[in-house]
């Protein structure tokens, strides 16, 4: 006999789920079950003991409990908090060059080609679904400086069921590529409908977000104009900050009456607590505690910042600052759009700080993990939605099967004892890929394998 109505329940899961919390970084609960709602709602994770309590309590069916093998897990969806949609169209190459030289050469030529529709289609349709099958639950992208390209983006998105901020590129300055840049009015105009029919779109889980491409390419004008409309509408805000020291000094010159590159961005209401920076590698004390005090949160991007010989950020010198921090592709200054790629060259700049002595310690991989789900989720302002299994949030998933058909992972006999053993989630985040992910979830409901619908 069932108890009083209950929601009714999408999904029950009976296995391994590792997740991060604030207390634990990686958390691995064993036998476990869990309930997700027709809408897409974490209503229970409990014991497997308890199953026939939760199942009067919810009015579920042993047979309708789907039981994960010994070696499978679910973890939470990955959340990228910076990637270039549009650069995806040559990411994996042209990575030869320091960042203003590279984006002369080649970003702002290939971003240019996203006032053709149908070039933008195909490109926005590739990242996202690539995004997805490699786990990628919640993406924050950087369209281009052509609203309906990056409405279009925000569309497809939508469509294939990701989680998203998309955000219109803004630049009124561009020395080098002239014609790749709006006047000022027509920044401010296009931004303001870009905004508007969003809104009136009103997806579920995708949302605006306000995007000057970076300070060497907005005027004082525009920067200030972009934190009124931010305000106005009260949306999150996305930009670059101290990714290379070129950049760093060039900013320096060209807003000298502000006291340091954190300043610009701060006096034109641009830092605030919906505020994700990218970079921040060479960020002072005095910076990193103004993004504290203004709740304002830096993307990681540590393929990138290797790629184009940009820098090092120090994650436990912001950390300690308790500065809000998730991980970032950065595609394509970043060449891979994989998450895991992420993970795996944070832990190794982590390494590189302390062989260098300039920390004492290095981030875990545990560490890691929890800034790639629950970090990047806290970065974004969606920590009480996502990011990790705790009831009442969205279930955003992934399951991880590293026995899967083709997987790049060998298991041997000592990893397969018993349930999941911390060896294979190693061996997952380390050498895994999507050929692994055979299931994403967004919201409970299963986005990849892709329907045929999409």
């Amino acid at each position: 006999m069932c108890a009083a109505p209950m929601p009714p329940l999408a999904h029950v899961f009976r296995g391994t789920f590792i997740h991060s919390t604030w207390a634990n970084p990686m958390e691995v609960l064993r036998d476990h079950l869990l309930g997700v709602s027709d809408s897409g709602k974490i209503m229970f994770l409990e014991e497997a003991s308890q199953q026939e309590e939760l199942a009067k309590e919810w009015c579920f069916k042993p047979c309708e409990v789907r039981e994960l093998t010994n070696h499978e897990f679910f973890m939470p969806g990955l959340v990228d908090t910076h990637i270039h949609a549009p650069q995806y169209s040559f990411a994996g190459s042209n990575v030869d060059l320091p960042l203003l030289d590279w984006l002369t050469k080649y970003t702002f030529p290939t971003e240019l080609k996203f006032q053709n529709i149908d070039f933008a289609e195909e490109v926005y349709t590739r990242v996202v679904r690539r995004t997805l099958k490699n786990g990628t639950t919640t993406a924050c992208y950087f369209g281009t400086i052509h609203t309906d390209s990056s409405l279009l983006l925000a569309e497809i998105a939508d469509k294939f069921g990701q989680r998203a901020f998309v955000g219109k590129v803004c630049m009124d300055m561009n020395a080098t590529v002239p014609e790749y840049k709006e006047t000022t009015e027509a920044s401010i105009k296009e931004t303001e409908r870009f905004v508007s029919r969003m809104l009136q779109k009103n997806y579920s889980r995708v949302k605006p977000i306000v995007t000057p491409r970076f300070s060497l390419s907005c005027t004082d004008t525009l920067l200030n104009k972009l934190g009124s409309i931010a305000k106005i509408h009260n949306l999150h805000i996305q930009s670059h900050i101290s990714e290379n020291i070129s950049e760093v000094e060039a900013v320096k010159s060209l807003f000298y009456d502000y006291k340091n590159y954190t300043d610009v961005y701060d006096r034109n209401n641009l830092l605030t607590d919906k505020t994700v920076m990218a970079h921040g590698c060479y960020l002072s004390a005095e910076e990193l505690q103004v993004f504290k005090e203004r709740g304002a949160a830096i993307s990681h991007c540590p393929n990138s910042n290797l790629s184009l010989s940009s820098g090092f950020l120090n994650v436990l010198e912001v950390l300690k600052h308790e500065v809000k921090i998730g991980l970032g592709t950065d595609v394509a200054g970043g060449y891979s759009s994989s998450m895991l790629d992420a993970i795996r060259r944070a832990v190794m700049v982590s390494n590189i700080l302390l062989i260098n002595k300039i920390n004492e310690k290095s981030l875990t991989l545990k560490e890691v993990f929890r800034l790639a789900t629950l970090g990047g989720s806290q970065a974004l302002g969606l920590d009480k939605e996502i990011g990790n299994f705790e009831v009442g949030k969205e279930f955003d998933a992934l399951l991880i099967n590293p026995k899967a058909s083709d997987s790049p992972i060998d298991l041997f006999s000592g990893d397969l004892v018993g349930e999941t053993s911390e060896a294979v989630i190693q061996k997952f985040l380390y050498l895994g890929d999507d050929r692994n992910i055979e299931e994403v979830y967004v919201g409970g409901k299963q986005v990849v394998p892709f329907s045929s619908s999409v």
